[in-house]
């Protein structure tokens, strides 16, 4: 059965967490909680999620951002009105023009339903979503993590995370995927709060740069 975790639970969860990793606590210590980082349950989040794939967030929000602005609000079937032109004209590429139709399409005939995942497990969700075209793991995982709150994710296909989690365990660039499961394991259950106190520190880090 999943858990979620809320903005009630957040820093409690936090703190017990880091009361048994002495790494995490350290990083509790030197930038303090992590952000509640979180976005609705809605076609437009899981839009901006498709977005960031293989981008900076700026650019990604900047594509949102145009694409706002010529339809207001982003649903299934205001998206499905716009021509492939329309939509590269908000800056999509012709990758992701095709990954948000697909979306929009599976909303709207009901082979797919935002409220529905919210009852749902981890693997039932990850599957669904998988079904749809440009969907992956990393996606997914977001999804799981921003909009569902589910409290045992580990974005594996995250950089940031990974790098992160590298630096506290003093892992080598190389180390295999299979071994950054392993190690984030650790943190089983509550592998998703592990991952914003990493990427807590990963911006911390980089802003102090």
């Amino acid at each position: 059965m999943f858990e979620r975790f809320d903005q009630t639970n957040y820093h409690q969860l936090c703190d017990l967490l880091c009361s048994r990793h002495p790494d995490l606590q350290l990083i509790l210590d030197r930038y303090g909680y992590p952000p509640f980082w979180s976005r609705p349950n809605t076609f437009e989040s899981l839009v901006h999620v498709i977005l960031e794939q293989q981008v900076s967030l700026a650019s990604a929000l900047a594509t949102l951002n145009k694409l706002k602005e010529k339809i207001k609000e982003v649903t299934p079937v205001r998206l499905l009105s716009l021509t492939d032109q329309e939509l590269r004209d908000c800056y999509f590429s012709r990758q992701k023009t095709a990954y948000v139709r697909h979306l929009a399409e599976n909303i709207v005939r009901g082979t797919l339903s935002l409220n529905e995942m919210e009852k749902m497990d981890d693997s039932a969700i990850r599957n669904q979503l998988k079904s749809i075209k440009g969907i992956g793991d990393w996606t997914v995982d977001i999804y799981l993590i921003f909009m569902l709150h589910h409290q045992d994710i580990f974005p594996i296909g995250d950089l940031a995370a990974v790098n992160s989690l590298k630096k506290i365990k003093g892992l080598a660039k190389g180390v295999s995927k299979e071994v950054m499961f392993a190690v984030a394991g650790q943190f089983k259950p509550y592998r998703t709060i592990a991952t914003m106190l990493l990427w807590h520190a990963y911006l911390e880090e980089r802003k102090r740069k």
